[in-house]
């Protein structure tokens, strides 16, 4: 049967766009739906405002009236203006088990690239690296986390055969809590907390004691992570959204702060228990109820995911990255928790890599991102 390729337009085909991965995963045990209300606001040029600095272009695939793929180009030309880049992005591909259907979305956007005058394609990438990225190449067995793409293996050999290759692979460590915190690391935190008698631990009472920080903490992220691959900076508004996206489903417990003199952000660590079993027994579907089941399953999980985390840089190689690492180990163990999930990292980042593995972190997971000149 012939595949059509066409562009979403309308309303029904957003929301037949939405909803095709759930349609076309809908016997793959370990995959765990999108938060459909934060897909909602994702797409809707009106609430996010990066489509304000970006061409995008949202694709899908049909055989007769059915939808068998889909996938979005980007060019954020922010971001290739501040690194001198002539650079398109595909993302969100979803496809069946056919390789036609991923060739032809991918060469339509392409197509449109190279009209856009980009040079070359990249992806899968959002936005930015906030956004999910990279194909899982390793560790299908273990279930996606939040903010992270869970696809078939099939999808990986797709992009394969049509001519990506490397670009940056982003691994994911599986750490184990320890009984105890290991004595190198506690003569590391006590010498950090003694030559820097000027910081404090913020200890967070509930949800509500958090929401002072969440501008300094989002600030501290713009200024550490510049440099990282993808970073999109953050304005005042975006960080806003993103706490209110995010702050229902925090446990304070697991968000630990460093400041300066009591006024300045110079170390956090953000981290919540998993909730993935929760999204996939509500479906993604958060309102009547099924943000109870989210928290029924923060409960019961064993499972720690690290989100994100910062240093400021005059504060770098002072031991904070192990006062933070054992404040998280001790709140971890004390909620019976069995391990944690270090979230995506560039396989490039050697000094938190180290980290990982000195206790005694495995990569479990990999993802990459793939590129093609066009």
């Amino acid at each position: 049967m012939e595949i059509r390729i066409t562009e979403v337009l309308t309303k029904k085909d957003l929301k037949t766009y939405i909803r095709l991965p759930e349609k076309i995963h809908q016997n793959h045990k370990n995959w765990v739906h999108p938060i459909y209300m934060d897909e909602r606001t994702f797409y809707n040029p009106k609430k996010n405002k990066l489509f304000l600095h970006s061409d995008t272009i949202l694709l899908l695939a049909w055989k007769g009236k059915e939808a068998v793929g889909r996938i979005m180009g980007i060019i954020n030309h922010q971001y290739n203006t501040e690194q001198n880049l002539s650079e398109a992005r595909f993302f969100a591909i979803e496809t069946c088990d056919e390789y036609k259907v991923a060739q032809l979305l991918i060469s339509a956007v392409e197509q449109w690239s190279i009209d856009k005058g980009m040079t070359k394609l990249v992806g899968p990438l959002g936005f930015s690296d906030k956004d999910p990225q990279g194909l899982l190449i390793e560790g299908f067995e273990y279930a996606p986390v939040i903010a992270t793409n869970f696809n078939f293996e099939y999808m990986v050999d797709f992009v394969k055969q049509y001519g990506f290759e490397k670009k940056v692979d982003l691994v994911v460590y599986k750490l184990d809590i320890p009984e105890q915190i290991p004595e190198f690391y506690s003569k590391i935190n006590e010498r950090a907390l003694k030559n820097n008698a000027e910081l404090s631990i913020v200890k967070f009472k509930n949800k509500l004691s958090l929401k002072p920080y969440i501008v300094p903490v989002f600030k501290l992220v713009n200024e550490t992570f510049k440099d990282i691959y993808a970073f999109a900076p953050l304005n005042d508004q975006e960080m806003k959204e993103l706490a209110g996206r995010y702050l229902p489903v925090l446990d304070h417990r697991f968000v630990k702060v460093i400041e300066k003199n009591k006024k300045e952000v110079v170390g956090f660590v953000l981290s919540m228990p998993n909730i993935s079993d929760g999204i996939r027994n509500c479906k993604g579907r958060l309102l009547p109820f099924g943000i109870f089941k989210i928290f029924r399953a923060q409960k019961k999980t064993k499972q720690l995911d690290l989100l994100l985390g910062a240093i400021r840089e005059d504060y770098r190689n002072s031991g904070l990255d192990a006062v933070l690492g054992i404040e998280i180990f001790k709140e971890a163990h004390k909620a019976k928790m069995e391990f944690i999930d270090s979230h995506l990292e560039l396989e490039t980042n050697t000094k938190m890599r180290a980290e990982n593995e000195k206790m005694g972190g495995v990569v479990y997971k990999r993802y990459r991102i793939f590129q093609k000149d066009i």
